[in-house]
């Protein structure tokens, strides 16, 4: 009678699987966007060939410190985050030279590590921003290039950050 023909199963080519593999991979590597931490913006001084060692008086220096718990003490007082601003302001009115240093403990949360660091650089900006006014009789930011840079010069910030370590 009839012979029957055996029917080749079907079957899904494997040989360029590989190669759709790496396709994929290469095109999500692309398409794919990651969220890069850029850090703190800080603009450290130039590295000097000798470190040379510079007496600041006492007067010249207000401490910052924030302990393990996020509490804040500037010249050993207890204040809130918020009055960082503006203690940090009057006292650089009273004393232009007035050099900030923040010490943290080790145990201290990034999050308020950063809270302080905002809140002394609103107060330069604020102190900055009172200068230009007063000056020349227009904001910062719509100041020209050499103006912002008489104003940086005028009221530079003058933060001191210490290693971190255990804060009472």
């Amino acid at each position: 009678m009839f012979k029957r023909r055996k029917r080749a199963e079907a079957e899904i080519p494997s040989a360029s699987m590989a190669d759709i593999a790496f396709e994929l991979m290469i095109f999500f590597l692309v398409a794919t966007t990651f969220d890069v931490d850029t850090g703190i913006g800080l603009v450290l001084p130039p590295a000097a060939e000798t470190t040379e060692q510079v007496k600041v008086k006492q007067s010249n220096i207000a401490k910052l410190l924030v302990n393990a718990a996020g509490e804040v003490l500037l010249d050993g007082e207890l204040i809130t985050v918020p009055q960082i601003r503006e203690t940090i302001k009057n006292k650089i009115k009273q004393n232009p030279k007035l050099i900030i240093s923040i010490k943290t403990d080790r145990e201290t949360s990034y999050s308020r590590y950063i809270e302080v660091l905002d809140e002394l650089k609103l107060a330069y900006n604020d102190l900055r921003e009172e200068y230009s006014l007063r000056t020349f009789g227009k904001s910062f930011k719509d100041l020209t290039r050499d103006q912002q840079e008489e104003v940086k010069k005028e009221i530079p910030i003058r933060i001191s950050i210490a290693e971190p370590e255990e804060v009472k």
